[in-house]
């Protein structure tokens, strides 16, 4: 887990110049890779990065050198994250091609595996990834992201030159180099008002855009970007019949988690794996698995001191029944409102989800016992862990209605004011499946949205992200097509960011293994009646951990992570979030009044506005930072010496 900058000039002239400028733009990602700095510099290229070290702590340092012995200098690589399966490829790679190796580390095995079996090897990487490979014989960039979108890349392109980043920062003080306008994208304003987060490939910057997840690409010095995905996700059901075939189900479930957890524990001996642990299934899991691993493991739990929002006490009696270490850090509002604009500045571009506030400061915690944590991502998404994946049963009626009068029912809908009880299945049982979901991100409807956002432009929203998906997944179960669109929606624009950003923040590694490769062969196969029921989610899963996950946290119900902003902008926070949207300088954007309205409509108690008050604040204080320049969080050096 690292932070790499790339940069393919035009000319050897342009790379001359610009490797000052790469080498000050790596000092914003500093807190990605504390433990060594380096540029590297080739006729076309530059390359910037920052390591957090974890495999050949010694000797596999980057930018990575290697060739076949013909060519020894012709590929340089630049790589953020870990290849869980780099041993197995490396032992392949020397039986097959005599394939040499200078380090233990896994960098050597993906360049390698490029040369020997070309692009397509990306697809037999199992690990989280971001990387550049600059071929120096042929004249080419090739790069990939990791099939789920695990480890950011951003890039932008302009007359002095196409860079990549794990930053988005480093891409905007390489502006001028590039010769790119930094301008506000009002489109993805839209979106981001609309799902609480900007969706792949945008970002709110017009001139910086995303490699979308599981997708490759190639460049040349003054060429065009070519994009290419390589990873299509498939829900395949296998109708499950009778008790043995379950009971097998469950069983590969369980095997293919263990060998999952088993893989991501990988690091030098003497760098230690931690994990984090909720109330909830999965985390608990991960922990009982790791601990098969490590015996002296350490748990993480953040929580705050407020009833109905902590998952600390079910955390701790899951710690104390795995057998593990339980650290825990309580976050106050405080403590919320100081961190925020330094928070956001680590995010790039806003998230409006309140849980990655708490989430930053658990890594930080966390950094002071460990360097790498594993995590319980993904397993929603994969298993089918979304109350709202059992929407299709309550909603299974309203299929038999003919189209016109499910229309006729959706017109009554409008009429029946909010609020009020039935509304919301008349107004949702009248629309299609893809109409209705777009994501485990529902937040400014468009009429509300009219109200706050100046240039609210028609058909900008929800659909024009999901239409792609749902026409890849025309034919599949409704839950099936669901956990489709959140794959290529709210995992990658929400949950997978936060993650990234909040550890990466304090220079702490998170690693998720429910979200790999083989564990989604298994998940994909996994049939509606074994992921979703009447009683609960992720039915098979919770049988495949009986016996791991200790009964109390077995069929406990999914809580989500909750913040209690909700009570907090009521009272706490009430005079804070009037600062913010007072001081701010978005006018132009958003209607300041109506904003200020929503507040005081929520503080009196009528609706709870908290997640659209929430959005708008991040929002606020990201143009404060990024588009005005008026808010300047300090930014505290890595907490861990840079070796330079």
């Amino acid at each position: 887990m690292c932070g790499l900058l790339g940069l393919v000039c035009p000319s050897e002239k342009d790379a001359v110049n610009a490797r000052a400028a790469v080498g000050a733009a790596l000092r914003c990602q500093r807190h990605r890779g504390p433990d060594e700095t380096d540029t590297w510099a080739d006729s076309e290229v530059v390359y910037g990065f920052n390591r957090l070290a974890f495999i050949d702590v010694e000797h596999a340092h980057q930018p990575l050198v290697w060739g076949p012995p013909e060519s020894p200098q012709r590929y340089t690589l630049n790589f953020n994250g870990e290849i869980y399966n780099y041993r197995e490829l490396r032992e392949r790679l020397v039986t097959e091609h005599d394939a040499k190796f200078a380090t233990e580390g896994d960098g050597e095995a993906i360049v390698a595996a490029y040369h020997y079996w070309g692009p397509n090897a990306v697809s037999r990487l199992r690990g989280m990834f971001a990387y550049l490979i600059w071929d120096a014989d042929e004249k080419v960039l090739h790069g990939a992201r990791d099939p789920f979108g695990i480890k950011p890349l951003f890039y932008s392109a302009g007359p002095g030159g196409t860079a990549f980043s794990s930053e988005k920062k480093s891409l905007l003080e390489l502006s001028g180099v590039l010769g790119v306008k930094e301008e506000l994208d009002t489109k993805a304003l839209q979106h981001y008002l609309t799902l609480q987060y900007v969706p792949e490939p945008e970002s709110l910057h017009t001139g910086v855009r995303r490699i979308e997840s599981g997708t490759s690409f190639t460049i040349t010095p003054g060429g065009e970007l070519k994009q290419e995905r390589y990873f299509f996700p498939q829900f395949n059901a296998k109708p499950v019949n009778g008790d043995a075939e379950a009971k097998a189900l469950h069983e590969r479930i369980a095997d293919v988690m263990r060998d999952s957890v088993a893989k991501h524990m990988i690091a030098d001996p003497d760098i230690t794996v931690g994990t984090f642990l909720s109330g909830g299934i999965d985390s608990t899991a991960i922990a009982a698995l790791a601990k098969e691993h490590n015996p002296n493991l350490i748990a993480f739990t953040t929580g705050f001191e407020r009833e109905g929002y902590s998952e600390v006490d079910v955390a701790a009696e899951s710690a104390a029944a795995i057998g593990v270490k339980h650290v825990v850090r309580t976050v106050t509002a405080d403590e919320m409102m100081e961190a925020l604009p330094l928070i956001v500045w680590y995010l790039d571009d806003p998230v409006a989800d309140p849980a990655l506030v708490p989430l930053w400061f658990i890594a930080r915690e966390a950094r002071k016992h460990v360097k790498a944590v594993l995590s319980g991502e993904g397993s929603d998404e994969l298993f089918g862990g979304y109350t709202i994946y059992k929407e299709p049963i309550s909603l299974a009626p309203f299929e038999k209605v003919p189209g016109g009068l499910r229309k006729l029912l959706g017109r009554m809908s409008e009429l029946i004011p909010e609020g009020t009880r039935g509304k919301s299945l008349l107004d949702r049982g009248s629309m299609t499946l893809e109409q209705r979901y777009y994501g485990n991100a529902r937040n400014f409807r468009d009429e509300q949205l009219r109200a706050v956002l100046r240039d609210f432009a028609e058909g900008v929203g929800h659909q024009d992200v999901t239409a792609e998906h749902y026409r890849t997944s025309a034919g599949w179960d409704p839950v099936a097509r669901m956990q489709h669109v959140d794959l290529f929606t709210w995992l990658r624009g929400d949950i997978l960011v936060k993650a990234d950003k909040m550890t990466m923040a304090n220079s702490l590694e998170l690693r998720v293994p429910f979200l790999d490769a083989e564990v989604f062969k298994v998940a994909a196969g996994i049939p509606i009646d074994q992921k979703i029921t009447k009683e609960t989610t992720k039915y098979a899963l919770r049988r495949a951990l009986d016996g791991i996950v200790p009964a109390h946290v077995l069929n406990r119900r999914k809580l989500g992570f909750p913040v209690p902003i909700r009570i907090w902008l009521r009272d706490e926070m009430y005079d804070w979030a009037r600062g913010i949207i007072n001081d701010s300088q978005t006018d132009a954007l958003l209607d300041k009044q109506a904003v200020l309205a929503l507040l005081d409509e929520h503080k009196a108690g009528q609706f709870d506005r908290s997640r659209q008050i929430w959005a708008l604040l991040v929002f606020m204080l990201w143009h404060g930072i990024f588009i005005e320049h008026r808010i300047k969080p300090e930014v505290p050096e890595p907490a861990y010496p840079v070796k330079i």
